[in-house]
């Protein structure tokens, strides 16, 4: 996955993860298909648009080929942090850090624990 977004490293051990035990129990549990739009530095501009598919186990780039159960938009430095843990989702949600649109019981269920813990980013 091409891209200038720091983000995708971390989306690319996404994919990663997906392929092993601890990533097929996500499956099982979560289900839900997510749809990021990440910016570089301001949301809605230049956005890089990623899938991370709970069903199939999948993480793409480019928009989802119908409807997600959930779209995020953020920029790349605080979808970062939210992936960490660093950033409370539902305060940056508040603040205006991430937009959502779709279904919030799925939003909800998209947390710091689905990501793989990073060994180094």
């Amino acid at each position: 996955m091409e891209s200038s977004l720091k983000s995708a490293a971390l989306l690319e051990q996404m994919k990663k993860h997906l392929e092993t035990d601890a990533g097929n129990e996500l499956k099982e549990k979560v289900g839900l298909v997510y749809q990021l739009n990440i910016a570089p530095k301001k949301i809605g501009f230049n956005e890089e648009i990623f899938v991370v598919d709970l069903k199939e186990g999948k993480v793409s780039k480019g928009p989802y080929n119908g409807k997600p159960d959930a779209t995020f938009s953020f920029t790349d430095d605080n979808f970062l942090s939210i992936a960490a843990g660093k950033m409370n989702p539902q305060i940056a949600f508040i603040r205006g850090a991430m937009k959502i649109k779709g279904s919030i019981s799925a939003a909800q269920k998209f947390t710091p624990d689905i990501f793989p813990k990073p060994s180094k980013l």
